[in-house]
């Protein structure tokens, strides 16, 4: 068995859950490498990393550089002496750095590999209507998600499920996908896969407000796909005419309801419990909304005080 020294690197609350799972595991993490503090809120205080604060809670050593590539940052580095580092949602490393260990350096990846490789994998999975998903263990090489892999698993994507239900899943169950993965490199019982590249690999581009836009004139399944995939963050909107007034409003539940109708692509039928949205197969029944300033609301609250008027529209 390996004598194993960790360093961790990782930003969000997706890694912390691995994190956890190492010190469960009763592993030796000499230290943690996570984002520097951020000004955040309106008084623009310094917010701490997800992993930070973890890691300060468990009295882990933690760095925070801001460029990887720093000789200083870089011989802080080796003086951990680390034999293995992993990585779960941080970014992208130098070869100076996950060439450093001795056994290698592996990422968590929330796809399927070689599908969805880069930064949204979990949004664009339900925005494309995957049935499937999954993690997987790789070791770093010079690109973006494309190193040898070591382990996958396999999860299904319920039907109605949105992008922060199915963070959660693959965070628990990619928290165990890294234990089991340290656990075989300890032992060194490590067999990898080369990642073989075809022209239909999917790609997990970085979601832009852009991106977000609804388009009405698209498919049910298409719009309904977006909508969940964007939920809860960031969020997928669409302008709302309403009378004299116009809204940039974001939608994050909805149902859909196949059915032949008269009603013109984008406009908004209301009544005083149901607001529901033309599409060309039927109809985007709107179950959570935000209006510009304020929290996002259940339909059936917000219509206590906000009314649809006969002729409004989205685009």
């Amino acid at each position: 068995m390996k004598d194993l020294r960790i360093v961790f690197m990782g930003t969000p609350d997706f890694a912390v859950a691995t994190l956890k799972a190492l010190l469960d595991a009763k592993y030796n993490v000499v230290g943690v490498i996570t984002a520097p503090d951020k000004p955040a809120g309106r008084g623009r205080k310094l917010h701490q990393s997800a992993v930070k604060k973890f890691a300060l809670e468990n009295n882990l050593n933690v760095l925070q550089p801001t460029n990887l590539k720093r000789t200083s940052f870089v011989e802080e580095l080796k003086a951990l002496n680390a034999n293995l580092q992993i990585v779960v949602a941080f970014r992208m490393l130098p070869k100076v750095v996950w060439q450093m260990p001795k056994y290698g350096t592996f990422n968590l990846h929330a796809s399927l590999l070689p599908n969805y490789r880069g930064a949204a994998p979990i949004n664009w999975a339900i925005i494309n209507g995957e049935t499937k998903t999954g993690v997987t263990t790789f070791f770093i090489d010079e690109k973006i998600d494309t190193g040898a892999m070591i382990f996958q698993e396999e999860l299904a994507i319920d039907p109605k499920e949105n992008a922060g239900s199915l963070h959660d899943k693959l965070m628990n169950i990619g928290s165990g996908l890294v234990v089991k993965t340290v656990q075989h490199i300890e032992k060194d019982d490590v067999t990898t896969t080369t990642q073989v590249n075809s022209e239909n690999i999917k790609t997990a581009y970085k979601i832009h407000r852009d991106t977000c836009k609804i388009d009405w004139t698209d498919t049910i399944d298409n719009i309904y796909n977006k909508i969940r995939g964007l939920s809860p963050y960031p969020a997928s909107w669409t302008t709302l005419y309403n009378g004299d007034k116009t809204y940039t409003i974001k939608i994050y539940e909805v149902e859909k309801v196949e059915e032949s109708h008269s009603s013109a692509v984008g406009s908004v039928v209301s009544s005083k419990k149901e607001v529901k949205i033309a599409v060309k197969e039927g109809y985007i029944i709107v179950r959570v909304l935000q209006l510009p300033g304020k929290r996002s609301m259940e339909i059936s609250s917000l219509l206590n005080g906000f009314t649809f008027e006969k002729e409004a529209t989205v685009s």
